[in-house]
């Protein structure tokens, strides 16, 4: 048979291209053809509309949502995230055929009508998860590039660069804003610079998850209101929250819209103007005079909370983060932790970002470790891949420690959990920060109370390499125990 698919995920970089090699191996293990499209960090390079019409079957292995799904209607469609296709894709190809033998008999040459067999339903929750991702997706390079770039603006301007490019009192000296973005440079330098540029860019985070949100849920038409309603929630102050309740109202407006059915001669109108124009004012309406100002309390005092937080209770949040962090590395709960702490970021909360990032790398440099400390215990394959997972550990990238957790997930997964789980809780309990939401190792300037945060790490990867080669011993002499009572019943 000949399928095609689509794999996505929300940061488009590891988990996108596993599961296009996974679903490609498996496909041709069981001797079919499939062509992936790639909706990842790099673009996508769309399938050809012949392969599409002539597939017998469509996969989607995807967190967030698929763009141009229009392309597939009518076809069989197979449904997962990512994390399904990489560790199990011969059972997605067995329910792709499946699917495709119960459709309707015969391809549709390209340019013909497809076949009328509809896609799997999404419940409600699965839904708002999708939706979720598909903002988190378009928002992380905004959060990468602004946060790194205010960042390397303090370590080479000084803590008072913000003051000079913003106005204000700094240890006796009053600065006057600078009101011309142009002169920037003259004035403060190239720290002016970078804080500005960087500023602008993380800015639009809010802006941008609101949209795209929207996006998900309602397609292009939802872009507008979407993002409109994000630039309010960020003006009026009701941040991440704010942006999230922008995005999921944006998109329920557009979508009641184009319930209504106009005649072929407004239904141009309809998509261009009135959606448009409707849907804008009403989210902007809403976001204004009805629930901006109770997102903007719970908003403060979620800041507030997090600005009180010590102690104990410190220690339980990054131990929750950590673990968080390594429960599907990289997948959805994996980014819950992350954009909590890029939003602990926005308010000025710079601790939870080094728990959370310290947790991150853990995973990788845990398992690395581990297939360099007791190498038996890993597959040839795992061993390669513990090469990669030091440099991938060290640039925070979680999904280095992808390959030994989709072979061995039950002991793999409760290391990485309880090495993230440490990491987080020591560099909490030592109140190490961060200004940069990405970067890992190469970021070390940036990190407040660098001894604090490395002690986190070095705990956190000593943690995963122990519980990994304790439970894969375990298992081992479990197995070997079972081979012996075999043996012995044999004789």
């Amino acid at each position: 048979m000949k399928f095609v698919a689509v794999t996505s995920c929300p940061t488009g970089i590891a988990h996108t291209y596993m599961a296009a090699e996974a679903l490609e191996q498996a496909a041709r293990d069981a001797g079919h053809e499939i062509t992936v499209e790639t909706q990842g960090a790099a673009g996508a390079e769309a399938l050809n509309p012949v392969d599409v019409a002539e597939a017998d079957a469509v996969i989607f292995a995807a967190d967030v949502d698929v763009r141009d799904k229009e392309r597939f209607e009518g076809k069989p469609i197979v449904s997962a995230g990512v994390k399904r296709a990489i560790n199990n894709a011969a059972a997605m190809i067995a329910e792709a055929v499946e699917k495709a033998e119960a459709a309707p008999a015969g391809k549709a040459p390209a340019g013909a009508a497809p076949m009328t067999v509809a896609a799997p339903t999404l419940g409600p929750g699965a839904k708002l998860r999708l939706w979720l991702m598909t903002g988190v997706s378009y928002m992380l390079p905004f959060v990468a590039a602004g946060g790194i770039l205010i960042a390397l603006a303090f370590v080479i301007g000084g803590a008072e660069v913000a003051t000079k490019v913003s106005g204000g009192e700094f240890e006796g000296i009053t600065y006057e804003a600078i009101t011309d973005p142009t002169q920037i440079l003259g004035e403060v330098g190239l720290a002016g610079l970078l804080f500005y540029v960087g500023g602008v860019a993380f800015g639009m985070l809010v802006p941008i998850l609101a949209g795209f949100i929207a996006y998900g849920m309602a397609d292009r038409m939802g872009i507008a209101p979407g993002i409109v309603g994000g630039l309010i929630a960020a003006t009026i102050g009701a941040g991440f929250l704010g942006g999230l309740v922008a995005g999921l109202l944006a998109g329920a407006v557009v979508m009641a819209l184009k319930l209504i059915k106009a005649n072929q001669a407004f239904s141009g109108i309809m998509r261009i103007v009135i959606i448009p124009l409707i849907s804008v004012f009403v989210v902007a309406f809403i976001m204004l005079v009805l629930v901006g100002r109770p997102i903007v309390a719970a908003t403060e005092g979620l800041t507030n909370w997090l600005d009180g937080l010590s102690g104990a209770n410190a220690i339980l949040l990054g131990l929750l983060l950590g673990a968080m962090m390594g429960f599907d590395l990289g997948g959805p709960v994996n980014k819950v932790a992350y954009v909590f702490a890029v939003g602990a970021l926005a308010s000025d909360n710079f601790t939870i970002m080094a728990a959370v990032m310290a947790a991150g790398m853990v995973p990788p440099l845990g398992l690395a470790l581990a297939s360099v400390v007791r190498p038996k215990l890993f597959t040839p394959g795992e061993r390669q891949a513990g090469k990669a997972a030091w440099l991938l550990g060290a640039s925070f990238i979680t999904e280095g420690a992808i390959p030994f957790a989709a072979a061995d997930p039950l002991r793999i997964i409760p290391s990485t959990m309880a090495g993230g789980a440490a990491a987080g809780a020591v560099s909490m309990a030592f109140e190490a920060t961060l200004r940069a939401p990405h970067g890992g190792i190469w970021v070390i300037g940036l990190i407040g109370n660098k001894v604090g945060f490395i002690v986190a790490l070095l705990i956190g990867t000593a943690v995963t390499c122990a519980v990994a080669i304790a439970l894969k011993m375990v298992a081992r002499n479990k197995a070997a125990a079972e081979a012996d009572d075999r043996v012995m019943a044999a004789i």
